[in-house]
């Protein structure tokens, strides 16, 4: 997360200090997600500011002597070169020329993206009229597919259920266990609200527990409410545990009591909005923060984020620039690469994020965009390059999910498949999110060994399980089930999920996943225009055009079809285990050659 904004605007956008432990005690209050008894040492210690995060300190690339064009002519943000002598930026490292584009999950970037590690939380289960916290039993929540049309296999209604309960058993023993877990893979297309330093140490569970001690002594810090929000928001994403967003809601509940139009409150609402797909109500809350505060970092990039989330991306562009004018720094400069990746700019995006390397000042920092660095290197096949991106933010942060996600995706492209079985086992067992959980199916699936097929059911299951347990938490997981659902599922429900979600938005991934689902469903020429418009903006994607290409093939387009599935091995023939093997023997079918 970001420092926090003062009330005041301010061009500098100064942070106020994280709080202090209590020198006096007030009235004992109720913390949403705190144990009861009294925490274990962790005061947290006072926030530095993020890099870049003023105009004085990041004075851009024109007032280094370096030649950056402005945002109006080239679409680049003002970026300073790294100082000579920093050590945290070091040579930046230079991607291999080539446009291409990241494979957006969103985020994801969906995600692949950052946080600061997580060490075990020792709280107890929730008060009474609270919601779960990490490591509580969940109960299944109906909603799974159960069911299946020819050639797809589905978990029966027993294994869901029990899938549920693997799911809760993961999220403690494999994400807090650990004492080590990180932003695993985001939401669909968005990032990640900042970059991965949330308030000043790297352990947020020993900082929620020094801002729980702190709140139950001071009840009417409005600022230590609206952080401990954010730090809830944090760990359900780096936990991939949703039960943490009631408590982030009764954290901002509290603090706008206090303090009414509280703009850190109303950022950390967008904020809450996002990571639950509310991208309509992320977009109301940091447009609200903004009007109290212009300068407030964590409300630009939640509108950022709002835009591309819903398919807005020229204002999102714009949003971006103005982003840039008012708050430097490395949040701001991963999200302008990814919005002009997105407009197929990947030149302009590489040369951001090697900019930004540069400016990176801590170790969240630089394992944060190095990895984006990576999976912009993975989209356009320069895996070589990817692995280098990937060592670099592992060298900074060895136990960092998003490069460790990476890394075992690029080990499978290159062909190295046990080590890419390793590295997702490794990942999925301290975060079971969908898309690691799907990737890690297909790996099994291809290897096709003993067990495997009962292996990749079970990444299957518990992927319908943690939608379950997302949309009893209040997230919108419609996106994650039509394109898991759509391949490893349902297709019935792939169908209404995908149609679901486009209704609400209309972003090249929604149009990607409700052509395929409808695909699937054998209603390709219904498919056609969303597989055209899921390409439409310039964003390359190899998944997009191999999905682009099958719709065409099955449409009776072998010319189109032919052309789509080339460009999609072409892009990055390693794009997906069993999609890259789909391709390619279809473009057998019908003719042509990679």
């Amino acid at each position: 997360m970001p420092p926090h904004t003062p009330d005041t605007p301010t061009p500098e956008g100064s942070s106020p200090q994280a709080p202090q432990a209590p020198q006096a005690p007030q009235a004992e209050a109720s913390v949403p997600g705190a144990p009861e008894e009294a925490p274990a040492p962790g005061t947290p210690e006072r926030e530095t500011p993020a890099p870049g995060a003023t105009a004085a300190e990041v004075p851009g690339a024109r007032a280094a002597g370096t030649r950056v064009p402005e945002p109006r002519e080239a679409g680049a943000p003002a970026l300073e070169t790294a100082a000579p002598g920093n050590p945290a930026s070091g040579p930046p490292v230079a991607g291999d020329p080539g446009p291409g584009p990241r494979e957006g999950k969103a985020p994801v970037i969906e995600a692949s993206v950052p946080a600061p590690p997580v060490a075990e939380d020792p709280a107890p289960g929730p008060r009474e009229g609270e919601a779960p916290v990490a490591g509580t039993p969940v109960a299944p929540v109906p909603g799974g597919p159960a069911g299946g049309g020819a050639s797809v296999r589905t978990p029966s209604r027993l294994h869901l259920v029990l899938s549920a309960g693997a799911l809760a058993v993961a999220l403690t023993t494999g994400a807090l266990a650990t004492g080590a877990a990180r932003q695993a893979t985001p939401a669909p297309a968005s990032l990640p609200v900042t970059s991965p330093r949330l308030l000043s140490g790297d352990d947020l569970a020993a900082s929620i527990r020094g801002l729980q001690a702190h709140l139950r002594a001071q009840p009417r810090d409005a600022e230590a409410w609206s952080t401990l929000a954010l730090a809830y928001v944090e760990q359900a994403r780096t936990e991939g545990d949703p039960s943490r967003y009631p408590q982030a809601d009764k954290a901002l509940d509290r603090a706008l009591e206090l303090r009414p139009h509280h703009d850190p409150a109303l950022a950390g609402r967008a904020a809450l909005a996002a990571a639950r797909h509310d991208f309509r109500g992320a977009l109301k809350y940091a447009d609200e923060a903004l009007s109290r505060n212009p300068y407030n970092e964590r409300a630009l990039c939640s509108r950022i984020d709002a835009l591309v989330e819903l398919g807005r991306y020229e204002e999102a562009s714009k949003a971006a620039d103005l982003a840039d004018s008012r708050r430097p720094g490395v949040p701001v400069f991963t999200r302008y690469a990814y919005v002009r990746e997105l407009r197929g700019d990947t030149a302009t995006a590489r040369e951001v994020l090697t900019r930004a390397l540069g400016t990176a000042a801590t170790r969240g920092d630089v394992a944060y965009v190095a990895t984006a660095l990576g999976q912009l290197a993975w989209n356009q096949g320069q895996y070589r390059t990817a692995l280098r991106h990937y060592a670099r933010a592992l060298a900074a942060d060895d136990t960092y999910l998003p490069a460790l996600e990476g890394r075992a995706r690029t080990q499978a492209a290159l062909g190295d498949r046990a080590a890419a079985i390793t590295g997702m086992e490794r990942v999925v067992a301290r975060a079971p999110l969908p898309q690691p959980l799907v990737e890690l199916g297909e790996l099994y699936e291809e290897r096709g060994g003993k067990g495997d097929t009962a292996r990749a059911r079970d990444q299957y299951a518990l992927v319908h399980a943690w939608v379950s347990l997302a949309r009893a938490n209040g997230v919108d997981a419609d996106l994650d089930t039509a394109l898991a659902a759509a391949d490893h599922g349902e297709r019935g429900a792939a169908l209404k999920a995908a149609r679901a979600e486009w209704k609400r938005r209309h972003t090249v991934h929604t149009a990607d996943a409700l052509a395929w689902a409808l695909h699937v469903n054998g209603r390709d020429e219904e498919a056609l225009p969303y597989a055209r418009r899921a390409t439409a903006t310039g964003y390359r994607s190899a998944s997009f055009r191999y999905h682009r290409g099958m719709i065409e093939r099955a449409a009776g387009r072998p010319d189109r079809a032919r052309a789509s599935l080339t460009a999609a091995l072409g892009l990055n023939p390693g794009f997906a285990p069993l999609g890259a093997r789909a391709a390619r023997a279809a473009l057998a079918s019908l003719g042509g050659t990679e």
